[in-house]
């Protein structure tokens, strides 16, 4: 079970727009080594695990990739504003 804050887990305040930055960190975004792809990985390898506490684990670390997804995806929305 997830609770959802409506806040980031850090705080993204970028003055200035550089859409060159923000192409470069699109690649943590969905990339091959991106933190959609390590979510996914996670999340999908935890029906596979036989022990319940591991399924766990991999259920919070996969949750925490959610977030610094939402991060990355705050970073390059204010970057190309």
């Amino acid at each position: 079970m997830w609770k959802y804050e409506k806040r980031l887990q850090f705080p993204v305040n970028i003055k200035n727009p550089n859409a060159t930055l923000a192409q470069a960190i699109m690649s943590q975004y969905g990339g091959p080594d991106g933190e959609l792809g390590a979510s996914m990985r996670y999340l999908s390898q935890r029906y596979s695990m036989p022990y319940r506490e591991v399924a766990a684990i991999l259920t919070d670390i996969g949750t925490e990739e959610l977030a610094h997804l939402e991060m990355v995806s705050t970073i390059v929305h204010q970057l190309t504003r």
